[in-house]
Parts: structure tokens; sequence; C-alpha cells
């Protein structure tokens, strides 16, 4: 086995694994709100929870989900951002946030996503869905669908909104980090949850993001506000700094003023404390020799995630080990585990990355070896 030791003060990239971070204790911070969440983005580490699991109405941090399905929709050619969408009686008729859409009226779906993701208009999340799924009942249905594939369980949806209605309709802190996660992984989202102000109608009504974050935090890159008697005041909040990017979600919130400061205190924290840490040496890594094989080298390549989350306090400290054998023999089967690497603090391993044979090798057949013997001799002795 061949094997490199390396000193780490690596640079910061993007993605997953972090087996050495442990979440903080929930009385780390006195946040203000019933529940709460801390994740890097690109891998999911949690970094810190507070009833990260308690079943809670999220309001219209609902729409995370609304916008997700939007978002797939667009990207699967479902629907375009230039298509015109007419809005109808029920969504027309939606109270809370809106943009007092009329019977009728006609909007592209790039205008009502901006609607959704930046004044949490109900009116326009309820048009898209009825036009994504013809009601916003089946629309409600795919939400929960869609939930289920991301592996929430602790998420029921009985609208499109958050409002208040019949039926449980509830989340979880963790959840939303989730949800949080994949349509922040659809980075063009980006384009609406960032927007801090606009206007639609051709200038005729203004628009001004209800999340403050927008305006007033560093890297902000959203995400979405919500408010009702029954939710109190709930925030799905990122931002993105050097390449790391995190998520802070707060639920029931004693005020708006809070969870704005929950969400500060715990992004603070976050890009103080960690940084993402490639788990890939510095140079390319070699091909290994293929004995018996139809290929004289096999390359290699990660399987997974290649960056892992760390505490800034332990960069100097951490070490990589690359093993690889200095040969494999045919046949080699393209995914094949030949080796890994791992991230250590001292004694600590705090990842792995398992090394793969990135295509198929053959061996060479009995004939294959006696013909390639025979040129060999025959280069030999006309070599003479």
């Amino acid at each position: 086995m061949k094997k490199m030791l390396l000193c780490l003060l690596c640079a910061l990239l993007l993605i997953q694994q972090a087996r050495a971070i442990s979440p903080l204790p929930e009385d780390s911070f006195d946040l203000g709100c019933t529940s709460a969440v801390l994740m890097e983005r690109s891998t999911g580490t949690l970094l810190y929870a507070k009833n990260a699991h308690k079943r809670l109405a999220p309001a219209s941090v609902t729409k995370v989900m609304t916008m997700l399905l939007v978002v797939e929709a667009v990207e699967n050619g479902s629907l375009s951002l230039e298509d015109t969408v007419t809005a109808s009686a029920a969504a027309a008729g939606m109270g809370g946030s809106q943009v007092y859409l009329e019977e009728g009226e006609r909007m592209s779906v790039g205008e009502l996503l901006k609607c959704v993701a930046v004044v949490s208009a109900n009116d326009c999340a309820v048009a898209l869905a009825e036009t994504l799924c013809g009601s916003e009942a089946a629309f409600t249905a795919r939400m929960n669908r869609r939930a289920t594939e991301l592996g929430l369980q602790d998420t029921v949806f009985r609208n499109c909104t958050g409002l208040s209605g019949p039926g449980e309709h509830y989340s979880s802190a963790w959840d939303i980090a989730v949800m949080s996660r994949e349509l922040l992984s659809h980075t063009w989202i980006r384009d609406y949850t960032t927007v801090w102000m606009d206007t639609i109608r051709d200038g005729e009504f203004g628009l001004s993001n209800t999340n403050k974050l927008v305006h007033g935090y560093h890297g902000c890159t959203g995400l979405k506000t919500g408010y009702t008697s029954e939710a109190m005041f709930c925030l799905a909040a990122s931002a993105e700094r050097d390449g790391v990017e995190f998520i802070a979600v707060v639920l029931h919130g004693d005020s708006s003023a809070d969870r704005f400061a929950a969400a500060r205190t715990l992004l603070d924290y976050a890009f103080a404390n960690y940084a993402l840490v490639s788990l890939l040496p510095p140079e390319s890594i070699a091909p290994i020799p293929v004995e018996m094989g139809m290929e004289e080298m096999v390359n290699v390549a990660p399987r997974g995630n290649t960056v892992t989350v760390a505490e800034k306090a332990s960069l100097r400290e951490l070490t990589m080990e690359t093993e690889l054998p200095s040969a494999v023999t045919a046949p080699v089967e393209a995914g094949q585990v030949l080796g890994q690497v791992t991230l250590r603090w001292g004694d600590r391993v705090l990842s792995q990355l398992p090394l793969t044979a990135a295509e198929s090798v053959e061996r060479r057949s009995r004939g294959r070896i006696y013909r390639d013997l025979l040129g060999q001799l025959f280069s030999l002795n006309g070599a003479r």
C-alpha cells in the first residue's frame, strides 16, 4: 500500500461527511424560539439543534416546499418561467400576504415565483399550484409525496401557503432545513430569494422582502419568513461566504426581531467556527497499474462528496492519508473500491472518502496472454 501523509491547511470548498462534528448542546444559545436548527448546506452537517424534530406549525415557511416543486417543474420542462398564468377566483380570493391578484389577471411564472419568494404572496402560491397540478389540493398531495421522498418524517402539508385551515399542517426545524437544502441546490432560486426590493405590473406595485437579513446580513441567500398567530414568528435563513453556505431555521420565535436575531446568532457562530476542507490531495491521484488486464492502468476517482466540515481551530492539526494498492489484478469493475482517503485530527477519524476505479478493465484471456508473449519474443528477436 502506498501512503501519503499531508498536513492540511486546505482550501475551503463544497460538499459531505463529518463524523467528528457533534451538534452543540441546546443550551448553547438563548434564541427566543421553540425550535431551531443550524446546518451546513452542501454536506448536511448538523451543527446545532433545539427541539429539531418537534412538530410545529411552520406558517409561510411552508412555501420552501412550494418553491421547490415549482423550481423542479421548471428544470424538468413542465413549466417555463416565461409561461403566462391566469389567476383563478380561488387564487385571487386568498387572504394574508398577497399582491392582490384579480381574477383573470395574467402574470408569468417567473413573476409569480418572485412574489412568493420576496413578499410571501399567498395568491401567487395558489396560482402556481393550480397551474402545475390543476388544483391546490393536487399540488398539496405532491408536496407531501416530495416530503416523503426527502425522508421528512415530521411534515404534513394541508395547503401550499401555510395559512391555518382544516386538518393538521406541521413541520419541524430539521425537515425545513432539509427541504431548504434541496431548494438551494438549485442555484438560480437565489435570483429570487435575494431580491430586496423590486416591482411588478410595470412598476406599479412595489415588493419589499419580508426577510430583513437579505438587506442587512452579509452573504444572505434567502430564504423564507412566516407568521401566523398559531405558528408565531418563523424563518428559514441561509447565507454564503467564501464558498460555504449555512442554513438556520427558527420556528415559533417570540417576536419578529427574535427570529432574525436567532438566525444571526446561529449563522455568525457557523461562519466563525467552521470551514469546508477538501478530502482530496492537492495533486491528482495517479492511475494504478493493472496486472493481467486488457489495459495497463486504471484511473482512480473519488466516490461521494469530496469535502467535509471541520472546526477552524483544528485545521492546522489535520492530516490526510491516502491509501491505494501499488497494483490491482484484473478484472476491475467500474466503481470498485480500490482504497480510501482518511482525514484525521490526531487519532480521531473525521471522515473517509472511498477511492474507486473510474472504468472497468477486463482480464486478458489465456490466448491474449500467449499472443502478447509471442509478440514480445518476436520483437526481441528482431532487435538482435
